[in-house]
């Protein structure tokens, strides 16, 4: 089973090359992230017409998330509790008896912003779901973009990044609390190459020069880390005309 996500930024913008990458690298199931399209103008048809069932929670400029399956989805849940529900950032279902869930973290804008606050709040949040969901569904993945990078090795310059929304310690002890509730991120469960990154700014030249951060993951329980294949950032998407600012991450499971 091949999981993979992507922030987009803007579904509405990415949607050939969305359907390019899903030709090439197939996933059974894409997460994606900042699709920025409400609803009623989800372009569902031409996804389900390359073979993907899509489950989605939109709205206008900002935000938004969607999962695409080849199977059928069950028992979804388009919102997380103790947040506000109308910031589309949150989409959990079942596909193949694995419990998939879908985030887009708030960025935090800067350390000393009510919207850090708030982003913080959101991670207590997400993890207190997620104790008594991984209690339902042992086989269980959260994927998406994170807006944190959890380690010194996941931003290129962390002396410059330190103390920074992205990079900061109480952001790096809320990805912490998420593996704490019973997750691992799957990304380092192998051995990968130095200074990969998720993210690079459109700024400065940033990913020509791989001034990048990985701060889209995958976790997943620990009864699916045990069949976990590989990881890996799927880079050339980004070295795409007009890209995302973000990469594909891939995982791959055995069938339970």
């Amino acid at each position: 089973m091949k999981i993979a996500t992507w922030n987009v930024n803007s579904l509405r913008v990415r949607l050939p090359q969305v359907l390019d990458w899903l030709a090439r690298a197939s996933p059974d199931v894409l997460c994606l992230q900042e699709t920025k399209v409400t609803d009623d103008a989800f372009p569902r048809a031409a996804l389900e017409a390359v073979g993907y069932t899509t489950t989605y929670r939109g709205q206008p400029a900002y935000n938004g998330v969607a999962t695409l399956a080849r199977t059928a989805a069950a028992d979804v849940l388009p919102a997380l509790d103790g947040v506000d529900a109308a910031h589309k950032r949150f989409l959990a279902l079942t596909v193949a008896g694995v419990r998939v869930v879908n985030v887009y973290v708030p960025n935090g804008e800067s350390v000393e912003s009510e919207k850090y606050k708030y982003k913080l709040d959101w991670l207590r949040a997400l993890t207190a779901y997620l104790h008594a969901e991984l209690e339902r569904f042992p086989r269980l993945v959260l994927v998406g973009d994170f807006n944190i990078a959890p380690e010194a090795r996941d931003v290129h310059d962390p002396a410059r990044w330190e103390g920074k929304v992205l990079f900061s310690e109480p952001e790096r002890a809320a990805f912490g609390a998420l593996l704490d509730a019973g997750l691992v991120d799957a990304f380092r469960r192998v051995e990968q190459p130095q200074k990969s990154f998720t993210w690079w700014d459109y700024r400065l030249n940033g990913f020509a020069r791989n001034w990048g951060l990985r701060i889209d993951h995958i976790l997943c329980s620990l009864a699916l880390a045990a069949t976990c294949r590989g990881v890996h950032i799927d880079v050339e998407p980004r070295r795409n005309e007009r890209p995302s600012d973000h990469a594909p991450v891939v995982a791959e499971f055995d069938a339970g």
